[in-house]
């Protein structure tokens, strides 16, 4: 079964969405360079924090069938914009560990980051930066 969004124009370049499942709602507004307020995400935010947070479940799930622990790690995002035409150019996504981890293990956590189906499903006209950060660099 496809999980299902429902999404409401508030006015104001606002919108409310819904997820059916679980009932969880996400606003989102303009950003103030394209007429808007800034009081929220924006869609093209919503855009790259789902890649970072693809990344992070993406290598949770393979740090649970290793057995690694990355608990603690974190992304950081950088979104740039251009203006003809407005879209995404490029994302700069960070990975942050907090833990010691193995040559092995990092390189299996890389791969499958590399490799999260948000990452697939990215245009290739978009110039996505990829870093991970490790405590031992």
């Amino acid at each position: 079964m496809a999980n299902q969004v429902e999404i409401k124009y508030l006015g104001n370049l606002r919108t409310n969405s819904v997820h059916l499942q679980s009932s969880d709602e996400i606003i989102t507004d303009a950003p103030t360079d394209n007429k808007g307020k800034g009081e929220a995400f924006s869609p093209t935010d919503l855009f790259v924090t789902s890649l970072g947070s693809c990344k992070l479940t993406t290598m949770g799930i393979t740090a649970q069938q290793y057995g690694i622990d990355i608990d603690g790690a974190s992304a950081k995002i950088t979104k740039v914009m251009s203006s003809a035409p407005r879209r995404i150019s490029e994302i700069h996504v960070g990975i942050f560990f907090t833990k010691e981890l193995s040559p092995e293990n990092k390189r299996i956590l890389e791969t499958s980051a590399k490799n999260c189906p948000v990452s697939k499903s990215i245009s290739s006209e978009i110039n996505v930066i990829l870093s991970f950060n490790y405590l031992d660099n």
